[in-house]
């Protein structure tokens, strides 16, 4: 079944800061991949994208399309259109390496543009076909400064060491609804908190019965959502398999594994230490976070006032949210931006350290509080001391006022100039 875009309506919508890096992709790379997280946007993005630019679309959730693209991929890719769109790409990896065949014999680019719900780079099939042929566009749930409509400069700002003294309102509880809802532009569109968690709920049985079924054929996938809603409990905490796996009558490799399948769809992250090869007093452990704040509260089945109330959650699911928020502008910056979190063997902690370029060193805090000391600097001091000349800035982020220098490139910034730093 195939659809042209140009005869399609445009659903409501929110800018997506991906988009100049797709377009940028599509005209000069043969075969371009929008890989991220079901429901998250991709399909919008690419009909997007592709309208007025005579792309073609077809979607492997739709059997027909799937069971010709099985049957006889040579058939189906030979009789495909000059430019198409090929949605959901992971249900039909035979066709792989037909598409690279088609690309040897005529590496147009653009030619096709392709989505998965599923990270490309750890499906060998299409990475080992495409390898040299394919550009990849990460796509995440909507970002805080998408759904503000307001381009991001909060990283420019901040590997500048830039900010300025200034006041700003306090979020309060409007902060925990912001974790609670989530990005999903679907869950978003719902009218109420308790139907974007009826919609968070389903969306993760939905996932798991589909994609992860497809992906492993699984002794108790029952397993899942429940080792879900414990890593839910877990986020921004060094992982712990040993404390993952003591609720469940299955062996630490059987739990490792379910989480690799996890973060194959976008559900689980891991956030990796920062290290230099000076230091050896550093411990090597990658934390663990949700891939969306709002699936987490749903697992967990908080709400937004009861989010509040519990400082301890509060506190790990701010922080989950600031890592995805500044996962999601890194994505689209100019310069590639690594992010790692610093914790060494005498407790001196920073939430989350980013690498951008040859090396230029930013570190993020983040705190549930209204209010900030020095003492809150500790851990960002200790990176700025490690990272030598290459410490750009630290913040302590915090759910404050005011934006205010402590010295030496340090300083405090409300949790809103994430999304509305100009």
């Amino acid at each position: 079944m195939s659809l042209r875009l140009d005869d399609m309506s445009a659903d409501r919508s929110y800018p997506r800061f991906a988009s100049p890096g797709l377009v940028e992709a599509l005209a000069d790379t043969p075969v371009v991949v929008i890989h991220g997280p079901r429901q998250c946007g991709k399909t919008t993005l690419a009909q997007t994208v592709g309208r007025g630019r005579d792309y073609v679309y077809f979607s492997f959730d739709d059997e027909v399309t799937l069971a010709a693209a099985t049957a006889d991929p040579v058939g189906f890719v030979g009789d495909l259109p000059e430019r198409v769109i090929l949605d959901e790409v992971q249900r039909a990896p035979g066709i792989f390496s037909t598409l690279k065949s088609a690309v040897d014999r005529r590496r147009t680019p653009g030619r096709f543009l392709l989505t998965g719900s599923v990270n490309v780079l750890l499906l060998p099939a299409l990475a080992d076909s495409l390898a040299g042929r394919m550009g990849i566009v990460r796509l995440h749930p909507l970002a805080q400064c998408e759904l503000a409509e307001r381009p991001p400069r909060f990283l420019e700002v901040l590997f500048a060491g830039a900010f300025k003294i200034r006041k700003a309102e306090r979020l309060g509880i409007v902060l925990a609804e912001r974790i609670v809802a989530g990005g999903y532009p679907a869950a978003l569109a719902r009218s109420t908190p308790r139907r974007r968690s009826a919609w968070h709920r389903d969306y993760i049985e939905t996932l798991v019965q589909r994609d992860v079924r497809d992906l492993a054929r699984i002794a108790s996938l029952d397993a899942m959502p429940r080792l879900l809603a414990l890593a839910a409990g877990q986020t921004a905490r060094l992982i712990n398999i040993s404390a993952l796996a003591s609720p469940f009558q299955l062996s630490r490799p059987t739990i490792r594994d379910y989480m690799t399948l996890l973060e194959r769809v976008f559900l689980l992250e891991e956030l990796p230490p920062w290290h230099s090869n000076r230091l050896s007093r550093l411990i090597k452990t990658p934390k663990l976070h949700v891939g969306d704040t709002g699936l987490a509260c749903a697992l967990l089945g908080v709400d937004a006032a009861a989010l509040k109330q519990d400082r301890g959650l509060f506190g790990q699911l701010l922080e989950t949210f600031v890592v995805q928020e500044l996962r999601r502008q890194a994505s689209w910056n100019e310069q590639e931006i690594r992010l790692h979190h610093y914790r060494n063997k005498d407790g001196a902690e920073v939430d989350l350290v980013l690498e951008r370029g040859a090396g230029q060193i930013a570190g993020v805090e983040v705190k549930a509080s209204a209010t900030v000391t020095a003492a809150d600097f500790r851990g960002l001091r200790k990176l700025k001391e490690a990272a030598g000349k290459r410490f750009a800035a630290g913040v302590v982020l915090y759910d404050g006022e005011t934006s205010a220098g402590f010295g030496d490139g340090l300083y405090a910034v409300p949790i809103r100039a994430l999304w509305e730093t100009n």
